[in-house]
Parts: structure tokens; C-alpha cells; sequence
């Protein structure tokens, strides 16, 4: 049980690395179509954005908006806030598909003997899931 939570949490972050270089490396560098020019400014200054607001990410964002070194960098810095809270986001989905696979392969969440190709289907399972939701049209844009 514990290499497979080693295995688990080595993998899960092995998918983040994957999905935060590939989202940093395609970020906005100023503000792009929709709401983002509202997020960024609203983040900036601590505004109020339209309803619901996202007053959580407003005020995260402001801590990110903090590093920039002029007023030009700080939609870059607030776009690479969320791309890091979307690498997050795959982190916690392929932890998520491995939980339940492991429920449905294993069967018992007290097993302690988890075979090598148990393990195998099981972390596959989550990379393929995270990784294909990482790449998505829908999820990157």
C-alpha cells in the first residue's frame, strides 16, 4: 500500500509538471477575448468584477499581480496564476480517476496487496484521464 501512494503521488505530480510547463509555455502574455481583461483588472486594482465576481481568485490573483515588475507584465502574471490553478485542477482529476479505479480494481480500500499490473492499470488509468482532459479544447482554452 504505501509504494502504491508513492507511486500515487509521484505520478500525480509528474502529471502536473506536465500540464503547468504546457500551460505556462501557451499563456496570454496581455488580456485575451471574453471576461479576462475584466479578471485581470479587477485582480489588479481589487475591484469588483460582474456577478458572481470570483472574489477568491480576485484576491489570489492580486498576490500574483504583486510580482510583476510594471503595469505591463500584470495580466502575464495573472494568466500564469490560472495556469497554474488548471494544473492544479488536472493534479486533483488524476488523483480523483485513481482513487476510484483503485475502488473498482482493487475492490477494498483496506487491501494491502496491490499487484505490479494492478498498479499499473490504476495509474494509467489517471494519467491517460488528467492528461487527455489537460489537452482538451475545452479545459486549455
Amino acid at each position: 500500500m504505501k509504494r502504491f501512494k508513492l507511486l500515487n503521488n509521484i505520478t500525480g505530480w509528474v502529471v502536473f509538471a506536465i500540464a503547468a510547463v504546457t500551460y505556462l509555455m501557451t499563456i496570454e502574455p496581455t488580456a485575451s477575448f471574453w471576461d479576462c481583461g475584466e479578471f485581470i483588472s479587477t485582480a489588479d486594482k481589487l475591484e469588483v468584477g460582474h456577478p458572481p465576481g470570483a472574489p477568491f481568485f480576485m484576491l489570489t490573483a492580486r498576490i500574483f499581480t504583486l510580482f510583476a515588475s510594471d503595469q505591463a507584465h500584470v495580466a502575464m502574471m495573472v494568466n500564469s496564476f490560472s495556469a497554474l490553478c488548471s494544473a492544479f485542477c488536472i493534479l486533483f482529476l488524476f488523483w480523483t480517476i485513481t482513487h476510484l479505479t483503485r475502488k473498482l480494481v482493487v475492490g477494498s480500500l483496506d487491501e494491502e496487496e496491490i499487484s505490479t499490473s494492478q498498479i499499473i492499470t490504476i495509474l494509467g488509468a489517471g494519467a491517460v484521464g488528467a492528461l487527455a482532459y489537460t489537452f482538451s479544447d475545452t479545459f486549455w482554452f
